[in-house]
């Protein structure tokens, strides 16, 4: 590697290749294979797990890194008060609740809750607001496949914009 060649740290955009694997060895995500475009970030502004972030600190083009995270490196580990009894009174009466289904809503205190529906009841709708990789060792496969410097815009903004600088918003 000469001096030349940009290596990851606080304020690249980073271009990666990844599979991420949980426990069971079961491939929960990946960009790699069938037409897969590269997953681009802002390094060091919050836009994939810091642990992760840590792992890749250094890195360079065309470099591999096998990484483990522990459940509190990624999405904590599984908390039982996170799964709450809602009144059926609160969904939508158009729709059935279902198990499975994706539910988002507000707390009492007026911020976002994401959850996942596991039981339905006759007067209550069991949600679990756990994260689902909650709990879960991850083991991420990572190949770089681009380092460069961030714009200012991009910068400002938080995350990157695409190789071209166009940016959706």
């Amino acid at each position: 590697m000469t001096s030349e060649t940009p290596c990851i740290e606080t304020g690249k955009v980073v271009a990666i290749y990844y599979t991420l694997k949980n426990d069971r060895g079961e491939v929960v995500d990946s960009n790699k294979g069938s037409g897969g475009k590269p997953f681009s970030f802002l390094h060091g502004a919050g836009n994939i797990l810091p642990a992760l972030e840590q792992h890749l600190l250094g890195k360079a083009k065309n470099d591999f890194v096998e990484v483990e995270l522990a459940p509190a490196e990624a999405y904590g580990e599984r908390d039982p008060d996170a799964v709450r009894g809602v009144p059926r009174s609160a969904f939508p009466t158009d729709r059935e609740p279902e198990v499975g289904a994706l539910v988002e809503g507000r707390s009492p205190d007026g911020q976002p809750l994401a959850g996942r529906i596991t039981a339905v009841g006759a007067e209550e709708v069991q949600v679990d607001l756990n994260h689902p990789m909650a709990g879960e060792r991850l083991f991420f496969e990572v190949t770089v496949c681009g380092v460069r410097d961030a714009t200012a815009e991009e910068t400002e903004h938080g995350h990157p914009h695409g190789p071209d600088g166009h940016h959706h918003h």
